[in-house]
């Protein structure tokens, strides 16, 4: 299906359609060749993805398993080559923008531009009361391109990774305040209770995703969630994604910054002997530091841009790459 929403001559090139199957080896060769070029190019880091790029295909997977087919790719006229795609996510009341990317070989031709004009059409037409993105902040092409679509930058938040001990991480490392405690695995019937807390937090729900990571059919997702002191109702959720490929935290909500800091200790126990990366946002100092204090390093930072209505956070929100869905 050819999807005509192009009128400028300039884009003539190149038509835009939805991914199939077929595409999957294309879209995880430009994933990884897009990302480790520009990173590369620009000195900031030699391999962005380090796995295999056949690896890559995990992101066309699980965003089918979500959203299939809510995605929107660039096909070059001439030859049928991918030039770019992104992947888009509606929820209950915003649409997020998943990982969007163009093959080098295509760059400052605006197929990111047709990309996003897709996107804000259809979030637009769905009546939906956003659009949110995080993006890196040392990407300024992006960040242009964002703003200028109407997305402003709300949030910031620091990249880090931390290398778990094989051991595990020990009492000692750990602050008094922190209730490790009250952290438990989560189930599906906590389901409901998140959606409250997220909605109060962040102002935006979205069952499905807890669903999806909950049911774990692909065996790589963890969930875990704090209950309040009283024991009635939920302080914050943390979901993980262990795969090889892709060991990062998020996203997790939370009511305080000790909620916060007790699920990301809990998730990042679970992965020893392992390095998973996780965003949290700037501004939330105790959180920051309890985790430098820990060992936590940074290495880039990301922005949270929204397109239409924001509330401003009441709590703890950390996002995530995988998936990308608020």
């Amino acid at each position: 299906m050819i999807i005509k929403t192009l009128s400028n001559k300039k884009l003539q090139n190149f038509h835009l359609r939805p991914l199939v199957d077929d595409d999957r080896d294309a879209f995880s060769e430009m994933l990884y060749n897009s990302f480790n070029t520009w990173y590369r190019q620009r000195g900031l880091n030699d391999q962005y993805f380090r796995c295999p790029q056949e690896d890559m295909g995990i992101i066309y997977d699980i965003y089918q398993d979500m959203d299939p087919d809510l995605n929107i790719a660039a096909i070059e006229k001439n030859t049928g080559r991918l030039m770019g795609a992104c992947f888009y996510h509606p929820r209950e009341h915003h649409v997020s923008l998943g990982i969007m990317a163009v093959h080098p070989d295509f760059w400052k031709q605006k197929v990111a531009s047709a990309l996003y004009d897709h996107i804000i059409n259809y979030t637009d037409a769905g009546g939906f009361a956003s659009l949110r993105i995080v993006q890196s902040a040392c990407n300024v092409e992006s960040f242009s391109l964002y703003t200028r679509g109407g997305a402003f930058p709300r949030c910031s938040y620091h990249d880090m990774i931390f290398e778990v001990p094989s051991s595990g991480i020990s009492a000692s490392q750990i602050n008094s305040e922190i209730e490790i405690g009250r952290v438990r695995e989560a189930t599906l019937e906590d389901i409901s209770a998140m959606g409250q807390l997220e909605m109060q937090v962040s102002g935006i729900i979205r069952e499905q995703d807890y669903r999806y990571c909950l049911e774990n059919k692909r065996g790589i997702w963890h969930v875990s969630v704090i209950e309040k002191a009283d024991g009635k109702g939920l302080e914050g959720f943390m979901i993980s994604c262990g795969h090889p490929s892709f060991n990062m935290l998020g996203p997790c909500v939370a009511e305080t910054e000790e909620a916060a800091g007790a699920l990301v200790l809990k998730e990042l126990d679970f992965y020893r002997g392992r390095t998973p990366l996780f965003i949290v946002p700037t501004d939330k100092q105790k959180l920051v530091h309890l985790l430098y204090n820990l060992g936590a390093k940074n290495i880039e930072v990301h922005l949270c841009q929204v397109r239409g209505q924001f509330q401003e956070f009441r709590g703890v929100s950390m996002p995530t790459f995988l998936p990308e869905t608020g």
